[in-house]
């Protein structure tokens, strides 16, 4: 075939991007616009001009108008579903959660403590089962409430919502029930512990010399407390932590895995004072928060090798792996 002079070059197949489909939206405004690009670059482009956004506003972020979470990566972008909704901010613009979106914008966590209503519970567990379409190994790191959410969420709803069979999702559901239940159970496993060495603690005299530093350590730290009190005790963490924290036996337990990272994190005086208790039982606390955390990561991290050796064995002689590609979007 003789190729004409001047013509326009045909893309090589392997540079052809599948275009997915969006709806862009201003920050508090119901108009909405649908697109379709191949990238996030272009997406914002468009959404520059679509939404008439002045460019010198730059840069322009976009962000899930369902709960706020920042999109700046292709990867991230292509796994989205179609038809994802996206709010354009620019400058410096800051998400707000938008009452009058039609009840189809997830509240935030900080919503749900306060007044959670059953439109919003609905659209939590959604997004929670999002979450695990993404990624199943990702249970490992949804907290209690969460767990027990989808478990309670009609299978016919979830099959829906996952694109799975019901038989599938019943097994899924019976997993995630596994899972609570083997939480529970090293939760009560750690109440007969603390019961027996407190037993031993009243009996003799083994721990009465320790009994006998813990109380002069402690003296000493209030009295250094004493001093910092009112500058340490601004804190990051919500009140739903704090609560778990109070009152729950095993509370690493409890916690998502963002917010046991977040207690791992905060400074002992401040949340000690936050909580009320001495300092020693505040880092103890945060010390099993962290454990119950880098174990969770390590579970995570077991599952991707395994599902890596079982990709690198079904796959055919001399097919290169491509994960990223493997995370699209089949719409």
């Amino acid at each position: 075939m003789t190729e004409v002079a001047g013509g326009p070059s045909v893309p090589e197949p392997s540079n052809i991007r599948a275009l997915k489909q969006c709806l862009l939206c201003r920050n508090h405004s119901q108009e909405q616009h649908g697109v379709a690009a191949s990238c996030l670059e272009e997406l914002r482009s468009k959404a520059c001009d679509i939404l008439a956004i002045d460019k010198s506003l730059a840069p322009v972020t976009l962000v899930l108008a369902e709960d706020g979470t920042i999109v700046d990566d292709d990867d991230y972008f292509l796994c989205l579903p179609a038809n994802t909704k996206f709010v354009a901010l620019a400058g410096n613009e800051k998400w707000a959660y938008n009452n009058s979106d039609g009840g189809t914008a997830w509240i935030t966590q900080e919503s749900f403590d306060g007044d959670e209503t059953d439109s919003g519970a609905g659209l939590k567990w959604k997004n929670v089962a999002r979450q695990l379409k993404e990624d199943l190994s990702s249970v490992i790191l949804l907290s209690e409430e969460d767990l027990q959410m989808l478990i309670d969420v009609p299978c016919s709803e979830l099959a829906q919502e996952l694109s799975q069979s019901r038989v599938a999702v019943q097994g899924l559901q019976n997993t995630l029930q596994q899972v609570l239940d083997q939480r529970e159970e090293a939760r009560q496993s750690k109440q007969l512990l603390e019961l027996y060495l407190r037993a031993l603690e009243k009996e003799g005299s083994i721990l009465l010399k320790q009994q006998e530093s813990k109380a002069g350590l402690g003296d000493e730290r209030d009295a250094v407390d004493t001093g910092t009190g009112e500058s340490s005790s601004e804190i990051a963490l919500t009140s739903h932590i704090l609560t778990v924290l109070k009152e729950k036996p095993a509370p690493e337990l409890s916690l998502s895995s963002q917010d046991l990272e977040l207690v791992a994190k905060e400074d002992p005086k401040a949340l000690a004072v936050a909580l009320t208790w001495d300092i020693k039982k505040t880092e103890a606390v945060q010390q099993t928060c962290n454990q119950e955390l880098s174990l969770r990561l390590q579970q995570v991290q077991s599952l991707y090798s395994l599902r890596s050796i079982s990709a690198r064995k079904s796959s055919l002689p001399g097919e290169v792996q491509n994960p990223k590609q493997a995370r699209r979007d089949p719409t």
